[in-house]
């Protein structure tokens, strides 16, 4: 029996052209460890669907390309299923999910609302995270530790976190900012937040976003925009029981 046992898990996998990757990726989930393994297919042009059936995986679509629209479709499946937790990972393999319970655990036993996967913390592969990753993550980490005074290390797309909690942080970005978004939000109504280390390797295939120059660029000024943003707002939401 594992420390997650009781909680029913979901995960959320967006995946745009990720044929070569996704199966590999539900089949390193660890067994009995999720209820269900949902794959938001986001406008793929390749044979991400077929494979991730061929995985058990329920396949999801949404035509609207961009990382937020295709979470925001996996969190509107979920209000069906009522989970106790839900957990976000990416379908190009430089995750692993075989770390799941590092992430679940700390929810399962009360001990935080939500959980950021650190790659900083972790160990990673020579060359799985590009030198304007490792920059954007400390800028934009320390920019959010300034402001709402919770201390990440990273911005991570591998996290889990109590979903009713996630309802409560009424996510709406549909693009790059989707993550920091989560993060900023979780800090200003108060979640407990925690990190837990984890690995990373090199991606199947190139990166959607820090894999060109435009995809960074858009990438890095998507993310400051958010943060600007909601730096104006008030630092806090309203206290509330979830």
């Amino acid at each position: 029996m594992t420390e997650t046992q009781g909680a029913r898990v979901l995960v959320v996998i967006p995946a745009f052209n990720e044929a070569r990757a996704i199966g590999r990726v539900i089949r390193d989930i660890p067994p009995g460890a999720v209820e269900e393994v949902v794959v938001v297919n986001n406008a793929s042009t390749d044979e991400t669907a077929r494979h991730a059936r061929a995985a058990g995986a329920t396949v999801l679509r949404e035509d609207r390309k961009g990382y937020g629209w295709a979470c925001l479709r996996g969190i509107d499946y979920a209000r069906a299923r009522k989970p106790d937790i839900i957990v976000f990972l990416d379908g190009d393999h430089s995750d692993h999910p075989e770390e799941m319970p590092r992430l679940v655990a700390p929810i399962a036993r009360g001990e935080a609302d939500f959980v950021v996967g650190s790659r900083m913390r972790g160990s990673r592969e020579p060359g799985a995270l590009l030198p304007q990753a490792l920059v954007g993550n400390y800028v934009a980490c320390a920019l959010i530790r300034w402001r709402w005074g919770v201390r990440f290390t990273d911005l991570g797309p591998f996290r889990a976190i109590r979903f009713a909690a996630l309802e409560r942080l009424a996510m709406q970005d549909k693009t790059f900012g989707w993550t920091v978004e989560m993060q900023i939000k979780a800090a200003r109504a108060g979640l407990r937040c925690l990190e837990a280390p984890v690995s990373y390797r090199r991606r199947v295939g190139v990166s959607k976003v820090t894999g060109s120059v435009s995809g960074t660029v858009k990438a890095s000024v998507k993310i400051l925009w958010t943060i600007g943003k909601f730096a104006l707002k008030r630092s806090r939401l309203p206290p509330k029981n979830l």
